[in-house]
């Protein structure tokens, strides 16, 4: 009997909706497709210029592909990370996060297309489509930014090695690539864009905390304060103190508009108060303070390791000192072995050298040694 595939509630329902809008979208192509016009469906996708009068297409859309090519890509994406973020999340959180990564970039894009028309005065913008899963795929490369960011990708057999943080803006540059092929349109560069600052924002201040039954953390926090999530880590090296600064700024100005809130100063020495002032836990991870006991253990199984290999050696460095002669006494006539002075005595001292080396073994934790190989 084959075994059974174990899809969480909310990723079964995704799928089974991408599979049927996609199908019917591509039914009624077929249908009605001229050499001559373009097809477009208003009641399914998000026309600016058509769509007002059906406000459910600013998330029906979404679950529509419009291609065999972006269909299976978009099954993929949404089975493989689907499945991943509901189990480390929650049905519930993982849904408002759908809901979040699907409504607000269609809608940005929506106004997008507006501000464009209204400025060129040019009708193409306002009778494109805007459709397919892109912001969701962005926006699950920005959650598992967030959730594993020290592991390492390698591709094709260590030609290509990339931290996760680097596959977001990766991924953008594949869309803006294609969007100069007939395969996709400029608003899927926009949906690119939009979802992968929708996520970010949603996750770094918004999203509740999971609750880690390990750690003392509040129930009631918010985000992602940790240094590893922050806006500059998704870009090179060489551009990310510019970021930085650029991203600090902007986050001042909202501030003072108040549509941000600061991150309180408890929440960042909660985390540092760990040992490392640079290196903040991540709130939203689960199981982030088991990693942290885990890795405190095996540091003291080392240090307490180090500890008995110099003891041992220590005692194997002193010189021994002769042992007394042996009393000579007469034999009692009913002894028949010899007397306990007689005796031989075990080297104990050799013992322990011998066997202190492999007293506890080796011990090593390497927090940035994790791989993931194709």
């Amino acid at each position: 009997m084959p075994p059974r595939i174990n899809i969480p509630p909310v990723t079964r329902i995704l799928l089974i909706v991408l599979g049927l809008q996609s199908v019917l979208s591509a039914a009624i192509r077929y249908r009605q497709w001229t050499a001559h016009s373009e097809i477009v469906i208003p009641y399914l996708n998000l026309i600016p210029q058509l769509s007002l009068i059906y406000p459910w297409t600013f998330i029906s859309t979404t679950l529509v592909e419009s291609n065999i090519f972006t269909a299976t890509i978009a099954c993929l994406t949404l089975y493989n990370g689907g499945r991943y973020l509901e189990r480390a999340w929650s049905s519930r959180e993982f849904a408002k996060f759908l809901l979040v990564a699907s409504l607000i970039p269609n809608t940005l894009c929506f106004a997008t297309m507006i501000l464009f028309f209204t400025f060129t005065r040019n009708e193409r913008w306002t009778l494109m489509t805007i459709a397919g899963t892109i912001p969701l795929q962005v926006s699950f490369l920005v959650a598992f930014s967030q959730l594993v960011p020290a592991h390492t990708v390698t591709l094709f057999r260590g030609i290509i090695s990339l931290r996760v943080p680097r596959f977001p803006l990766l991924y953008i540059g594949v869309v803006t690539l294609l969007c100069l092929t007939p395969m996709l349109t400029s608003a899927s560069f926009f949906l690119a864009i939009f979802g992968f600052l929708t996520s970010w924002t949603y996750l770094r201040f918004y999203k509740p905390v999971f609750p880690d039954l390990d750690s003392s953390q509040s129930s009631s926090l918010r985000g992602d304060a940790s240094d590893t999530f922050a806006f500059a880590e998704f870009f090179p090296g060489p551009v990310r103190p510019f970021v930085a600064s650029l991203s600090t700024q902007i986050f001042n100005v909202l501030v003072a508009m108040r549509l941000c809130t600061p991150f309180n100063p408890a929440d960042f020495s909660a985390n540092s108060s760990r040992g490392d002032s640079n290196t903040y836990m991540h709130r939203g991870a689960p199981g982030s303070a088991r990693a942290e006991a885990e890795r405190r253990r095996a540091l003291a199984l080392k240090a307490l390791d180090q500890r008995l290999h110099a003891a041992t050696a220590g005692v194997a460095s002193r010189p021994q000192s002769a042992p007394p002669p042996p009393a000579v006494h007469p034999p009692a006539p009913s002894a028949t072995g010899p007397t306990v002075q007689t005796q031989p005595q075990v080297n104990t001292q050799k013992t322990m050298t011998a066997q202190g080396g492999g007293l506890l073994g080796e011990t090593n934790y390497n927090p940035d040694g994790d791989r993931i190989s194709d």
